[in-house]
């Protein structure tokens, strides 16, 4: 059985952890076979094992005065930023389950995005050279993920409202070439409910599972 988790709720940073690793620890047991957590954060900068303090460009004065969070996880990639109006989605995926390798999960991940730009007539794309979701030359979602013993944790951040301000004060995943997109600069009125019930109707057609909250 695979298990949906959807907060309303901002959630600090450090609590989706622990969300994150009772989840883990449920899929390990096989209590069930997956657990998509579908949730938004309070604001945080999150600093991957790929590196990322070069490229946070603003003081710790200027995060504890504005009450942001930097946290160093173990989700490979760089440097990016978590906050309200992005859906964040941690799959807790067992992959021995679904059959598939660490590459063909990311490029699933992708395609959970993609496949809900499209129903909103956006084309998303990939790029070669960098993991995450595009629309032309601005990165509308980003990818970092962990595994252990072939069970994942962390997943992906897709923009939909956000204050893009935000990635003003870093080189979002070390990238200084190309810019931040959000669905709100495509799509008006957008209702993030819906958005949030069409990222898990993605996952499950994507991965070919079915979610029981």
């Amino acid at each position: 059985m695979y298990r949906l988790n959807k907060y309303d709720e901002l959630i600090k940073y450090r609590e989706g952890l622990q969300i994150q690793q009772l989840a883990y620890e449920k899929v390990y047991k096989g209590e069930y076979e997956g657990v998509l957590i579908l949730l938004e954060h309070y604001p945080v900068y999150t600093i991957g094992t790929g590196g990322g303090w070069d490229n946070l460009l603003c003081s710790g004065k200027y995060l504890e005065e504005r009450g942001i969070d930097i946290v160093e996880i173990n989700r490979g990639g760089n440097i990016t930023f978590h906050g309200p109006g992005q859906i964040v989605a941690y799959p807790v995926f067992n992959l021995s389950k679904l059959g598939c390798d660490a590459h063909q999960y990311i490029a699933s991940l992708e395609q959970v995005v993609i496949d809900v730009l499209r129903e909103y007539g956006i084309e998303g794309s990939r790029k070669p050279e960098y993991r995450g979701v595009w629309i032309d030359d601005k990165k509308i979602a980003a990818v970092g993920v962990h595994l252990k013993r072939w069970i994942t944790s962390h997943g992906l951040s897709f923009n939909i409202n956000v204050d893009k301000n935000y990635f003003n004060q870093i080189n979002p995943c070390g990238i200084t070439e190309f810019g931040i997109a959000s669905l709100e600069d495509h799509v008006k009125n957008i209702d993030l409910n819906d958005v949030k019930q069409k990222v898990v109707e993605s996952f499950e057609t994507v991965f070919g599972v079915p979610f029981e909250a």
